[in-house]
């Protein structure tokens, strides 16, 4: 990238990059981490800049900035006397919302804890760099506790940040970094999935001088914390997936930060190049919460809440946003309470508003949050409505799983036209407009998402008194074959689960065509039985569903008859074949 211009700072020049036009719009200054210099933010900006004027900078010793030999000429006191010369050229006279990353961030802490240039800022948004103090008081409490639980995260600290001790040694990094720069940044790159990402063409030399932050800076700080508080809106942004940092280092925040939010994103470290969309909605989100530009977005009560206590202490799900169909009963229900278990938040969706909203509020029974939304799944109009209100409130959804569903049994020449219109748009169209509507919110966000579609062990078997069924569920099956296919390239999964005789009300709900009314019900009465005799339960299924997404599973019978139907449709498809003519309604 071009510098706009060049600011002095002292004996520094710092190289600054701008996007979009300042009249008018909220001022964003990026800043950058290690290795890194203002380039890491360049996708970002781009999509910021629609409505906010962007700034950027080379911090000293990284992209076109200056260089300094010595080590001390990297202390916090003048990284803090740079951002403040960057201000006073950029916005002199008006508040500025900042957003750091890495070292940034560490600096940025520096900054927003100053009694004197906290005014300057509206807020202060956070990627994966705590302050120093903070992180020395974590580590001092985590000793005096002393328990086992208190030991065991600061040793896992401690192995993510192996490589401080190292910057320690003199020469070593820069030696590192002048003699294989290029192909550490091609490592680097592998590891962290950063391999679509340009490279930065200053990578060698970033790495090589900026070594002496954490020299100038880290074993003072940690040795000797001070006490830094900011009032300022906070918003942590934290990754998943980090290397470098574990997530409880933030849960004592509030502390320090009393006006914390704080969100999680499925990412490695570098989250502003893993999923820049995410990042764009999420800042973007947090500067018209703040400035208050109409109403706030249902993502910003999340992160409050999350960052006070809201967050579970356990869980495989835990921050995970899951959206389940047909949730009012059955195995719909139990799936969002098991996720909700295990720390998942939840959107119920239900033909049945009533039942949509139990199950939210049991959900929010066990600590989390959850919001229920009624939905016919068949309906186009309405799915797509329900999209544009998960993306525009809460972002794309980590899991969605596509439950809805409708039973139908009986001769294929009873079956009347409406009867397949109305099976076919909410088993099979719902699951089409739940996989094609959150799918693509997943692939634009860049999110390594799931989808969960639930078939029917009549998907692996044919027969004489479920044609329509049985359709609409192999429909389904081969739908997900062909859509994990496409999706695969995109890190977004899809399972396909195929329950047995499993006891929901669907049997209750199921329509005999072809018989009277009184038989009808009888047909129901009959085959409430036969699943109750079975006593396949709901929460069965629904850890299927959950154990599908934690080991990313393809096709998933559950149930002792499912496991037979599809090895029997694999071993012998001509006696399955045969089977088919018996009459189960008789």
């Amino acid at each position: 990238m071009t510098p706009s211009r060049f600011v002095t700072s002292g004996d520094v020049q710092l190289a600054l990059y701008t996007w979009g036009e300042p009249a008018g719009r909220p001022t964003l200054l990026l800043v950058h981490g290690y290795p890194d210099s203002a380039h890491v933010w360049q996708a970002v900006a781009e999509q910021l800049s629609v409505d906010h004027y962007v700034v950027a900078y080379d911090v000293r010793g990284a992209g076109n900035s200056t260089r300094p030999e010595r080590t001390a000429d990297y202390a916090l006191p003048l990284l803090v006397r740079d951002m403040e010369a960057v201000l006073d050229a950029v916005a002199p006279h008006q508040k500025v919302h900042l957003v750091a990353h890495d070292w940034g961030s560490i600096q940025s802490w520096e900054v927003v804890c100053d009694e004197r240039l906290e005014q300057r800022f509206a807020s202060f948004t956070s990627m994966s760099g705590p302050c120093l103090d903070h992180v020395g008081h974590w580590l001092r409490d985590r000793l005096r506790a002393g328990s086992r639980h208190d030991l065991g995260l600061l040793a896992s600290q401690v192995s993510h940040s192996w490589y401080i001790g190292m910057f320690q040694l003199p020469g070593l990094a820069p030696t590192i970094f002048r003699v294989a720069g290029d192909a550490f940044q091609r490592r680097l790159a592998a590891r962290e999935g950063l391999t679509a990402a340009p490279p930065s063409p200053t990578f060698a030399l970033d790495g090589r001088y900026g070594v002496n932050l954490y020299r100038a800076n880290v074993t003072e700080r940690l040795r000797q914390p001070a006490v830094r508080r900011t009032g300022l809106p906070v918003h942590l942004l934290c990754s998943r997936e980090d290397h470098y940092m574990v997530p409880e280092i933030w849960d004592s925040l509030t502390e320090w930060a009393p006006n914390v939010y704080r969100s999680e994103v499925d990412s490695t470290h570098w989250l502003q190049l893993v999923q820049p969309a995410e990042v764009v909605r999420h800042v973007r989100a947090f500067v018209r919460h703040v400035d208050g530009q109409g109403q706030s977005p249902l993502s910003m009560e999340r992160a409050r809440r999350y960052a006070h206590g809201g967050r579970a202490p356990t869980g495989s799900q835990r921050g995970k946003l899951v959206l389940v169909t047909g949730a009012g009963s059955g195995f719909g229900r139990e799936t969002a309470l098991l996720f909700a278990r295990e720390g998942a938040d939840i959107v119920a969706v239900d033909l049945h508003a009533d039942t949509a909203k139990e199950t939210a509020r049991r959900c929010q029974q066990l600590g989390r949050s959850a919001w229920s939304r009624q939905v016919d799944v068949g309906d186009p109009a309405a799915m797509h409505a329900l999209a544009e209100w998960v993306h525009q409130q809460l972002g794309a959804p980590d899991v969605v799983v596509n439950n809805a569903g409708i039973g139908l049994a009986g001769s294929f020449f009873d079956t009347t036209d409406a009867d397949w219109d109305r099976l076919l748009r909410v088993n099979l169209g719902g699951v089409i407009l739940g996989s094609r509507l959150f799918g693509q919110q997943m692939k634009d966000a860049k999110k390594p998402g799931h989808i969960v579609n639930v078939a029917s062990m009549a998907a692996y078997t044919p027969s004489r008194t479920v044609a329509a069924y049985a359709t609409t569920k192999a429909a389904v099956r081969m739908l997900s074959d062909c859509l994990r296919a496409e999706l695969a390239d995109d890190g977004v999964h899809v399972s396909t689960i195929c329950p047995g005789f499993s006891i929901t009300n669907i049997t209750q709900t199921t329509r005999f065509v072809g018989r009277t009314a009184a038989q009808e019900v009888e047909q129901q009465q009959k085959a409430t039985r036969l699943y109750q005799r079975r006593n396949l339960l709901p929460a069965t299924i629904a850890q299927a569903i959950l154990d599908a997404v934690e080991h990313r599973r393809d096709d998933v019978p559950v149930g002792s008859e499912a496991h037979g139907a599809r090895w029997l449709a694999r071993l012998s498809p001509a006696l399955l074949r045969r089977l088919a003519r018996v009459d189960l309604g008789a």
